[in-house]
């Protein structure tokens, strides 16, 4: 098994990041203005609960830095997944292609 970031190897055990929270710092860094849980299995990230505070856009900065984290955690695709203007969003996003979208 090849050791990426999601792997690390202390003594005899290998540890696999599975589960992250991640939060969306603004002036306050005590109070998240944005919050999401991001399960990874296999290949896939999937992005749920994501939760804005008083309903502000997840921008494309914001998304930038969702894709900048699949890159680093070495997977081929990302699963949005939240509640927004009282209905359920979900978007499924491949990593490789937002790579071709960049060299264009």
């Amino acid at each position: 098994m090849e050791e990426s970031s999601r792997f690390i190897t202390i003594d005899n055990w290998l540890f696999e990041v599975k589960t992250v929270r991640a939060s969306r710092i603004g002036n306050n860094k005590n109070q998240p203005t944005a919050t999401a849980n991001c399960n990874m299995n296999g290949d896939t990230i999937y992005v749920d609960g994501l939760l804005t505070r008083d309903n502000q856009e997840f921008s494309k900065s914001d998304f930038l830095s969702f894709y900048k984290f699949c890159k680093q955690m070495k997977v081929e695709s990302c699963s949005f997944h939240r509640y927004q203007h009282g209905g359920s969003i979900s978007k499924d996003i491949k990593v490789s292609a937002i790579d071709k979208m960049k060299k264009i």
